[in-house]
């Protein structure tokens, strides 16, 4: 769609340049003597264009916008590539972090288990106890 708005803003730039003007000016005489004075501008366009200039021009708007083109796309990829890197990045860090969590979390169910195991051990020999004093 730019190509084609700055293709038909430059065919009218040099559609306008090969305008040509001409301005003439007329005097009559009135028969009480007067002098009356008449302008006339006349545009005219010449019926030999220079086809080569126009299409040099087209060729160098399509060249500087095929130009512009590639830098927009260029910069879009350099974007595009570092948000890849960040996204890449922070997924290897939640992925670390998960790690982290899980490993915790397994300590601390070793300790309940630890834990568990020492108040049965002790809820045990308790029962021991109160079976011995009761058989006494």
């Amino acid at each position: 769609m730019k190509k084609q708005i700055l293709a038909a803003v430059t065919i009218s730039v040099f559609t306008v340049a090969c305008t040509k003007s001409t301005t003439k000016t007329e005097q009559v005489e009135n028969p009480d003597g007067s002098v009356t004075t008449t302008t006339t501008t006349v545009s005219e366009t010449p019926n030999t264009v220079d086809t080569a200039k126009i299409n040099n021009a087209k060729e160098d708007v399509k060249a500087k916008v095929d130009e512009a083109g590639n830098k927009i796309d260029d910069a879009a990829q350099k974007a595009k590539d570092k948000i890849d890197a960040t996204a890449d990045k922070t997924k290897q860090d939640l992925h670390k972090a998960g790690q982290d969590i899980k490993t915790e979390a397994n300590k601390v169910g070793q300790d309940a288990k630890e834990a568990a195991k020492k108040g049965a051990s002790k809820v045990e020999e308790a029962a021991k106890k109160v079976k011995e004093d009761l058989s006494k």
